[in-house]
């Protein structure tokens, strides 16, 4: 006889649940495997501290996974023993759970590229991809060891699961107190389940998100590893980041400390072609010539054209991506608009007058254009370049050469950059032309004729970046043959960083995790030295109007980099983990979104001591100038003011 409580049922259904915690905790020691060298954990002690801190979290995705199995397990539909029905849950079961497991999984790998666990706005970088399923199988070739670990802790899951099974008993007690217990059960089930979902049962507590992670963790890096990427993932779904926050900074501070409206007048008006060249995870790490006084041991360069072009140009060797993906570096350097929580160019204020390079310059009469060797529309370049109003868009299709496709990201940089330069060449001047490379990327891979003439390295990414350095020397080689190379101004930067091999200064020091090259080279010009000050993508729009002498006013939140009086004081902001990154002057500051959660002195690399006990007039003058800053980039992003008019 089957007990009216179905409490075997309930036992049953604890013990499935219970084995999605217990593989999410071999997910995390997994992740942990994976990217100890970034996530420093110092004692198995610890390790167990942050995965009990994770338990919140792993609660929250699990029960949001398993809603609708645990609300199929427990109503009284009568047949819930059957053989039938339990083969539809287990289906079920598995279906979610190993789909959203997977996320996991993935970020083993992802995660040393983004420093950050899966969110939806991985979606940014898929959606505009032609061959996802072709992506999809690299992926699964290169990183097959992950593949294979993940088959085999889904079939170690699979295998527990059926270990414990319903038994299927007839019920021979009346219908109707058979399912208003079962009700009552299913109302307790559903009351944990709420308060699971939420992070705890206290009726005036929000539901727990990215950000609490922070607050149980002495090292910032260390709260990636209090989540999991099924939650991180679900978590940001239907998130609007873009809405105005309740600051109310006064404007004369906005003004005072980021000028968003600038006018710059130390330079006669000019027009120079500028060439914009945007070097795929091309991250500082990889250039001899912004290291030299890094002292890093047995430091080995891998670009020697670039470092003997740096000698001749004026470097930033103190400089970052304002984000970590392809179109933040986009949106941060060609129209100044950085990308916090999620891409602003995904946002629904992307379509709308942005004042940017682009603008600006066809104002002066410049012809503008766009180059990516990918797939026309990849990277959702082609649709942002449009918002901003390039002239012309040299993809794939335009190339017309298949023969020259690398089989993953688009053509090989060195052809694209001689049909670059061919272009540009028929062009009047002035023109402004901005190329997005490609070939410095995973799957780490350069034509075969050049894979014995171009030094492997110590890491994958070593001989893709010697490669695009060689498509450098060829692409000035050419150019300088060309008329319009002696009044041109080439700016040099990347996207964001890739693979790291000095970890002790571009991991271990969390700054340097976005840690990016900006080089100006102009043989007009003279452009020519070596500036230590912070600056970052979003200095790059203003610095060029400085140069030329734009003599309108225009919207910009960076500062100009040949502001000698620096009338805004340097400084870089970024997001990651849920958190501000703010630097300036002295410190660090970790913003929350409402308050700073977190000052570091900026020699403390780790971020191992925080002194927000110890806050002095510095400190309190930096939370109101990121809080300033988040409140004018909302409100004009919002109200459509990205101009400055």
């Amino acid at each position: 006889m089957k007990s009216i409580f179905r409490l075997d049922e309930y036992k049953v259904l604890l013990y499935r649940i219970l084995l999605a915690y217990i593989f999410y905790f071999i997910a995390r020691v997994l992740f942990y495997a994976y990217n100890s060298e970034i996530v420093e954990v110092d004692s198995i002690s610890e390790f167990l501290k942050i995965s009990y801190h994770g338990l919140a979290f792993d609660t929250t995705a699990i029960l949001y996974i398993n809603g609708l199995f645990i609300v199929l397990s427990v109503l009284p539909f009568f047949i819930n023993t059957k053989p039938k029905y339990q083969k539809v849950l287990f289906y079920l079961y598995f279906f979610s759970n190993l789909l959203f497991f997977s996320f996991n999984f993935v970020d083993f790998i992802y995660y040393k590229y983004n420093f950050s666990r899966l969110t939806l706005a991985a979606w940014d970088i898929l959606k505009h991809e032609e061959s996802k399923g072709g992506m999809l199988f690299r992926f699964l070739i290169t990183y097959w060891h992950v593949f294979l670990l993940y088959i085999a802790v889904s079939a170690l899951w699979v295998f527990l699961y059926q270990k414990v099974k319903v038994k299927h008993n007839l019920v021979e007690h009346s219908k109707v107190k058979y399912t208003l217990k079962s009700i009552f059960g299913f109302l307790i089930i559903s009351t944990l389940c709420i308060g699971g979902i939420r992070g705890d049962f206290k009726k005036s507590t929000r539901p727990i998100n990215l950000v609490d992670a922070n607050q149980h963790v002495k090292k910032a890096q260390q709260a990636d590893l209090v989540l999991n990427s099924p939650f991180t993932f679900l978590r940001t779904l239907g998130i609007k980041s873009f809405k105005r926050p309740e600051f109310n900074i006064p404007q004369a501070i906005v003004d005072s400390n980021f000028q968003p409206i600038k006018f710059y007048k130390s330079n006669s008006p000019s027009t120079p072609n500028i060439v914009l060249i945007i070097t795929e995870s091309m991250g500082r790490e990889y250039i001899g010539a912004f290291n030299k006084n890094a002292n890093i041991k047995d430091y080995v360069s891998y670009t020697p054209f670039l470092d003997s072009l740096a000698t001749e140009s004026l470097i930033f060797t103190n400089a970052y991506a304002n984000g970590y993906k392809s179109i933040h570096g986009m949106s941060s350097i060609i129209s100044g608009i950085p990308s916090f929580k999620e891409a602003f160019t995904s946002s629904p204020y992307a379509k709308q007058k942005i004042e940017s390079l682009v603008s600006c310059l066809k104002s002066k009469g410049y012809d503008t254009s766009f180059f990516h060797g990918a797939p026309n529309g990849s990277m959702g370049f082609l649709g942002y370049g449009n918002i901003l109003g390039f002239d012309h868009y040299y993809g794939m299709t335009e190339y017309g050469n298949d023969k020259d496709f690398d089989g993953s990201w688009g053509i090989w940089d060195e052809p694209f950059m001689q049909f670059m330069n061919q272009t540009i060449s028929k062009k009047k001047a002035p023109f402004f032309s901005t190329i997005f490379t490609v070939t410095s990327h995973e799957p780490y891979v350069i034509p075969e004729k050049f894979k014995n003439k171009i030094p492997k390295g110590t890491n994958p990414m070593h001989q893709p970046v010697g490669y695009t350095d060689y498509a450098f020397k060829k692409f000035f080689e050419s150019a300088k043959k060309q008329p319009w190379f002696e009044n041109t101004i080439f700016i040099i930067t990347a996207d964001h960083c890739n693979l790291v091999n000095y970890s002790e200064e571009y991991t271990d020091k969390v700054t340097n995790r976005l840690a990016v090259p900006i080089l100006f080279y102009s043989p007009k010009y003279k452009l020519k030295g070596e500036n230590n000050d912070l600056a970052q993508h979003i200095d790059i729009f203003p610095t060029v109007m400085d140069m030329i002498g734009y003599d309108k006013p225009f919207r910009s939140w960076g500062r100009s980099l040949l502001d000698k009086k620096q009338q805004i004081q340097p400084f870089v902001i970024n997001h990651n983990s849920g958190l501000y990154n703010f630097v300036r002057g002295n410190y660090i500051c970790a913003f929350d979104g409402k308050v700073a959660v977190g000052f570091y002195d900026k020699n403390d690399k780790k971020q191992l001591h925080n002194l927000i006990g110890k806050r002095n007039k510095e400190m309190n003058d930096m939370e109101i100038a990121c809080k300033a800053f988040i409140q004018d980039y909302f409100n004009r992003i919002i109200d459509k003011k990205l101009t400055a008019k």
